[in-house]
């Protein structure tokens, strides 16, 4: 039973009990109570298999991340700080770890550092999160991309940037040198709820894709 089936049903029983008089129909008044009760319970179950759902989907990438932000209790101050430790490491292709690392290296292993499971290469971690629309909108902890998916960053705020540039060069923090029409895509990985600025913040709209999955898995879950 879906949720607006649920609802509906309930409003339906309600609107009977409503007309029903006590006395000879009292059985049939309880009859339809508990059938509104049993709804209710439905419509609950449904809508927090909805939450859930919608939460793994908005948070897991075909690549096998973790549910983002939500599980990891992370925020974009704390990417930012991780990311801080890694300042002065060198520069080397392919590499990962506090001995050296590349672009995307050093990306994956500041999100592995505050409990986020990310894609190995820039054409992976460019598919993850949301679409932020400009510079003037990125938070702490957001990725950009430049170059079409050749080089990815970590936005430090206020204008400044984490990355490990090219061979020769150790992970460095300086000020953003990219405009935006420089920029192939900013993308936000822990929602702008817990991304740890200050000010109002916004949760995540569920995307249609991110529904589609939600009701794909509460169907293989056997929900009601």
């Amino acid at each position: 039973m879906t949720m607006i089936a649920a609802m509906g049903r309930i409003e339906q029983i309600q609107s009977m009990m409503q007309q029903l008089a006590f006395g000879p129909r009292a059985a049939t008044i309880t009859a339809a109570a508990a059938t509104a009760t049993a709804a209710t319970a439905s419509a609950d179950s449904f809508a927090a298999s909805m939450a859930a759902a919608v939460g793994t989907a908005g948070g897991a990438s075909a690549a096998g991340t973790s549910a983002i932000g939500a599980t990891s209790g992370a925020t974009g101050t704390n990417v930012v700080d991780a990311a801080k430790k890694y300042l002065g490491v060198p520069y080397v292709f392919g590499g990962e770890d506090a001995s050296g690392m590349d672009c995307s290296g050093l990306v994956q292993k500041v999100y592995s550092d505050v409990g986020i499971a990310m894609p190995r290469l820039v054409s992976g971690q460019m598919q993850i999160g949301t679409e932020v629309a400009s510079l003037a909108e990125a938070l702490p902890g957001d990725l950009i991309v430049t170059g079409g998916g050749d080089h990815i960053l970590i936005y430090a705020g206020d204008n400044k940037i984490i990355h490990a540039p090219y061979p020769g060069r150790d992970v460095c923090l300086r000020d953003v040198y990219m405009s935006d029409s420089e920029i192939t895509t900013i993308r936000r990985i822990i929602p702008s709820i817990t991304a740890g600025t200050t000010g109002a913040a916004s949760a995540t709209v569920p995307t249609t894709e991110m529904l589609s999955a939600a009701f794909a898995a509460i169907a293989k879950g056997g929900a009601a």
